[in-house]
């Protein structure tokens, strides 16, 4: 056990409210799991700036020269997003073992032990998952229990109630790398790659500094990219609601042929065109919109631009 080198890899963006919190809590799980000889002396804590524009690279760097041979920091040549900022630790950290966390914390670091022990045991993938959301609003814990069920019911196979809090073997790390897509999704590639996993439950904590990277826009964003990276069901409703539309119209039909033959009252025209003109127009619509965020991620891809780009680096991952 004590010849297991971990790594902790952490993206940042505008964290300096938190990071004054949250290092000292990192470190110290750090040197106590070494001083129990649970990890290796050589492991390292990795903090991925992601493009911030308050003082957050600064203080990383001071951390680098504070704690030299133990901190280690990258910083992004513009802002790319939580998971990029994820992925470029993830690529550049040196470790047999890899856990990732978020900067505020939420993510218990004390579970870290937790998944150590039970990578101990023979699991290449551990994941984090909340055992409740009360620290969420309703509208977050709704919102988010119900995206779960329905990547369920799309076929993609998720952790319920488990984010990027995870921990991963170099060997489970080295074949989740070979996903090369750009649109990233991590948690979801996580479960294609396979090997043994297990879980660790823990409670999740309430954010003391800072705001939440994670407003509703993105978390949306983050949503119909699982979706639309990991399930085809989109494209397949389209097929259905085409039938649909078919057999509705048909039925629109009727009724109209039916107004004008027995009643009277009906102005002539305007229900043989408006209505079925109306429906059959927002079913084109949709169609179209769903199939074009497709293309578009198709058009992102084939493009094979970089993720990211370091413009910075700062301590020895040796």
């Amino acid at each position: 056990m004590e010849n297991t080198s971990l790594a902790i890899v952490v993206p940042c963006y505008n964290e300096e409210e938190m990071l004054p919190s949250s290092l000292p809590v990192l470190l110290a799980t750090l040197n106590d799991l070494v001083a129990r000889n649970k990890i290796s002396a050589d492991s390292k804590l990795y903090l991925v700036d992601d493009g911030s524009t308050d003082n957050t690279w600064e203080q990383i760097e001071r951390a680098c020269s504070d704690h030299q041979g133990q901190v280690v920091g990258f910083k992004l040549s513009r802002n790319r997003g939580h998971q990029y900022a994820l992925i470029a630790g993830l690529e550049n950290c040196v470790g047999d073992i890899i856990v990732s966390i978020d900067a505020d914390l939420q993510d218990d670091p004390s579970n870290i032990e937790k998944m150590v022990d039970e990578h101990h045991k023979g699991n290449d993938v551990v994941y984090g998952v909340r055992a409740a959301r009360d620290a969420d609003t309703f509208f977050k814990r709704a919102t988010a229990e119900g995206y779960y069920s329905l990547m369920r019911r799309m076929g993609v196979d998720l952790v319920f109630n488990h984010a990027d809090f995870r921990l991963m073997s170099r060997r489970a790390l080295n074949a989740m790398l070979e996903y090369r897509e750009s649109q990233l999704f991590l948690r979801g590639i996580v479960r294609e790659v396979g090997f043994p996993s297990s879980t660790v439950e823990y409670d999740r904590q309430v954010r003391v500094a800072g705001e939440s990277k994670y407003p509703l826009r993105k978390m949306l964003s983050l949503a119909w990219s699982g979706i639309s990276s990991f399930s085809t069901a989109p494209l397949r409703a389209i097929t259905v609601l085409g039938i649909c539309a078919s057999g509705l119209s048909m039925l629109m039909i009727v009724w109209v042929l039916g107004i004008r033959l027995i009643g009277d009252t009906a102005i002539p025209g305007w229900a043989s065109i408006l209505a079925p003109l109306l429906f059959i127009g927002s079913v084109q619509l949709l169609s179209l919109g769903v199939i074009g965020e497709y293309l578009a991620k198709i058009y992102n891809e084939i493009k094979q631009r970089p993720r990211y780009h370091i413009s910075e680096k700062r301590g020895s991952i040796k």
